[in-house]
């Protein structure tokens, strides 16, 4: 299939066509280094129509139920007249480097409503749960027009703040059996909550999710607000029921409210765009460092000898830097 033109991405994105910004999005995920001249183009041209949407992330253990709870929260959205993209991550084999992709189909109510844009992508070897071209996504379901931007993650992970960095509100979903739950769920991970979320409370799990949500309300009181101006809200929610899914909206666009009333939310977003410079550069480099002709040649044997225990990591790693073009700065004095 012949690649569309920018020209043609460009008014496709602007016009809400899904399969072209299905295209769009392929294009900035290529590793090519012409289809990324390319993509970084077309972003620059759709930057000034970006910026509009409700960016929420959503993050949990495996097994929490998330692709469910955004199924039926994508449906209650579209329903009240918003248009809802969600850029749905899966886990990437660290063997194969394959994923499964299945989250479309987890949502396959969603998928079929033409409102509505689903964008599985793998994580690849990106730490904190999201796709390496995440932000780009992001900022292109932006141009086509989207209401809200719901941005699914891997799961809890030591480095989840890299989704916190890319949303205007981040939503950590839990399961009923408050004393485990609290065990499994990284505490770094509950001070970045804006909402704390009970899923799966129905059933049978009504009770435990009870005692589960006294349990996660004591553990915030003990936690630094992440914004000052806003105090993290807890609540149950269930995806197959829709318990709760009204009130969990509610605290998204109460959370978007404070933050634009304090001021907060233009700073927020700024910051978010140097983060995504810096995390940008350190791409670059680690594919420049890569492809250096010396560090190539050497690394082979420094790690055969790091692995030998001949030669300490940090000397190595000095030698290779060294190799590349940069050496630490003399001691003062």
């Amino acid at each position: 299939m012949r690649r569309p033109s920018l020209d043609q991405l460009d008014a496709g994105v602007r016009g809400g066509d899904r399969a072209l910004l299905a295209r769009a999005i392929t294009l900035v995920e290529s590793t090519n280094p012409k289809h990324r001249a390319q993509a970084q183009e077309l972003l620059a041209r759709l930057l000034p129509a970006t910026g509009g949407s409700i960016r929420v992330g959503i993050t949990g253990v495996p097994g929490v139920g998330k692709s469910t709870l955004l199924d039926a929260l994508g449906l209650t959205l579209l329903d009240a007249g918003l248009r809802v993209a969600v850029l749905a991550v899966d886990p990437s084999s660290s063997l194969s480097g394959g994923s499964i992709l299945g989250d479309k189909t987890r949502m396959a109510r969603l998928a079929m409503r033409p409102e509505a844009f689903i964008r599985p992508s793998p994580a690849g070897t990106t730490l904190g749960g999201v796709a390496r071209r995440t932000r780009e996504a992001l900022l292109l379901c932006e141009a086509a027009g989207f209401d809200v931007v719901l941005v699914e993650t891997v799961g809890v992970g030591q480095s989840e703040t890299a989704v916190a960095e890319l949303v205007d509100c981040f939503v950590v979903l839990a399961l009923p059996g408050a004393g485990d739950e609290l065990q499994g769920i990284k505490k770094g991970v509950l001070e970045l909550a804006d909402v704390l979320a009970v899923n799966k409370a129905d059933g049978d799990n009504v009770h435990r999710a009870n005692i589960a949500l006294r349990e996660h309300r004591a553990a915030l009181r003990y936690l630094r607000r992440r914004r000052p101006a806003w105090e993290p809200r807890s609540l149950l929610v269930s995806g197959q029921t829709g318990l709760g899914l009204d009130e969990l909206w509610q605290a998204v666009l109460d959370h978007r409210a404070t933050l634009t009333e304090s001021g907060d939310l233009p700073d927020i977003r700024a910051e978010q765009a140097v983060g995504w410079l810096r995390a940008e550069v350190g791409d670059r480099l680690w594919e420049a460092f890569d492809r250096h002709p010396a560090v190539a040649a050497r690394l082979p044997g420094l790690q055969s000898e790091v692995r030998a225990g001949t030669t300490p990591p940090g000397a190595a790693a000095a030698e290779l830097l060294a190799l590349f073009g940069l050496s630490d700065p003399p001691a003062p004095g």
